[in-house]
């Protein structure tokens, strides 16, 4: 077994577990929509509002963890069992792990209004995704020879100063349909990044 594989057998389960925590949100909220549109047309009215942000927000997040996952593939003949590893890889996917948990609350439909809940955590949420890929871009650029041209290439470039400023938007903009757009584009960025 590679030090990869032992490394990454504890913290691809808990980037794994990230990912469920979300899928499963996603599925309560289609849950509540579906639970509210038949209690609406059965009273008249139904009062749980799934929105937009909060199921875009959470596809936003699948894909960052995702990313992540794919970037610590280039680590793998680099990667050492050590103390420092264990920890530092800890703290990494407790923290994908953690953001995954807060995008969709446990009970959606006593939510009333998910795009409210989304104003809610959305500091909470990007601010650490923000920090975990500036510390990933600043290891990357140490560890691996020649990472650091690629990184600060003219296309890499753009993309991760589009990724900040998207995401640092994402934090401030209070308009709805302005994060919608955000979050839409933030999605796009890393489906482009994956496919190309």
């Amino acid at each position: 077994m590679s030090a990869f594989e032992f490394v990454f057998s504890l913290f691809g389960l808990l980037l794994g577990f990230s990912l469920v925590q979300v899928l499963g949100g996603l599925a309560r909220v289609i849950e509540a929509a579906l639970g509210a549109r038949h209690a609406g047309a059965k009273a008249g009215a139904g009062d749980f509002r799934a929105g937009w942000l909060t199921p875009l927000f959470g596809i936003f997040v699948m894909l960052d963890i995702l990313s992540f996952w794919i970037s610590a593939w280039l680590l793998r003949d680099q990667l050492q069992v050590t103390g420092a590893t264990m920890i530092g890889g800890l703290l990494f996917a407790s923290a994908y792990y953690l953001a995954a948990h807060l995008v969709i609350p446990d009970d959606p439909g006593g939510q009333g209004d998910l795009d409210a809940h989304y104003f809610r955590v959305r500091r909470v949420v990007l601010g650490p995704l923000i920090a975990l890929a500036l510390i990933q871009i600043g290891y990357f650029m140490a560890a691996l020879p020649g990472m650091a041209a690629y990184l600060t290439s003219p296309r890499v470039g753009i993309s991760v100063l589009l990724l900040f400023g998207l995401m640092i938007a994402a934090m401030l903009v209070r308009s709805r349909l302005a994060n919608a757009l955000l979050l839409v584009a933030l999605s796009l960025r890393y489906l482009i990044e994956v496919l190309l």
